[in-house]
């Protein structure tokens, strides 16, 4: 299977009608695997695939754009009869599994042990499923954040995540075929790098030298057809607007 991205949801920082926030899936070599959860698109991924077939689950960090889903998904395998047939794994920042048992009211979450297999994401962890490969590199989000390079059979799509500019952003970008990218603000506020504008994130993929740019997680001051082109101007090439429910393999 070659690599594919569907994408599920772009919204920041609330979901609206018909756009759930962030999340994504993302196949390649017999792998299905979710990237960020946010709110509205646990719904969205039954659209493309069935939830116990998920190879593993990944979140770029715990805000709630990004994560709440997680909280469905736990239902929807526990209790709505979509239980996997192994726990599933769930890459994400070192305290989600604590934040998900909290929601319960429990200490702990070996209740759901049958349902996700929690692994503490890091800079620099390389994982294997089947012959997709998911790199992560720390991103600047002024939290525990990661961006995400997947790659198979010499094809690399790479996310941002949520990030202001970084080396590792750039690095993590090195020569894909695609970079999913944010592109939140208008413009930065004094001090304060925690997202990219449309600016930034055209400049990450001139300099990485990505072959096409794909923006998302447009926020509320920005339409997306203005943050491309603002993003294309720098960036010298193709340069997208990613949208809920298209799909896409390279």
């Amino acid at each position: 299977m070659p690599l594919s991205l569907t994408v599920l949801g772009t919204a920041s920082p609330h979901p609206r009608p018909g756009r759930p926030c962030s999340g994504y899936l993302v196949r390649g070599g017999g792998a299905e695997v979710w990237v960020d959860a946010g709110t509205g698109t646990f719904a969205e991924l039954q659209r493309h695939t069935d939830p116990a077939r998920l190879t593993a689950i990944w979140l770029s960090h715990l805000h709630a754009d990004h994560s709440a889903d997680l909280l469905a998904a736990a239902y929807a395998y526990a209790f709505g009869g979509l239980a996997p047939a192994a726990p599933i794994p769930v890459y994400a920042p070192q305290e989600c599994a604590q934040r998900l048992a909290g929601f319960f009211g429990r200490p702990d979450l070996a209740f759901l042990s049958g349902v996700f297999d929690f692994r503490p994401l890091y800079d620099g962890l390389a994982v294997r499923h089947w012959n997709l490969r998911l790199i992560t590199r720390a991103v600047a989000h002024g939290t525990e954040a990661y961006g995400l390079r997947a790659e198979c059979q010499g094809s690399v799509l790479a996310y941002s995540g949520d990030s202001g500019p970084c080396a590792a952003l750039t690095e993590l970008a090195a020569l894909a075929d695609v970079f999913l990218c944010e592109a939140d603000l208008d413009r930065h506020r004094e001090g304060e790098r925690v997202h990219l504008t449309p600016e930034d994130a055209g400049r990450t993929a001139r300099e990485a030298g990505a072959r096409e740019l794909l923006i998302t997680h447009v926020g509320p001051t920005l339409t997306r057809e203005t943050a491309a082109a603002r993003a294309e101007a720098v960036s010298g090439r193709p340069t997208g607007v990613a949208r809920e429910g298209e799909a896409r393999s390279f």
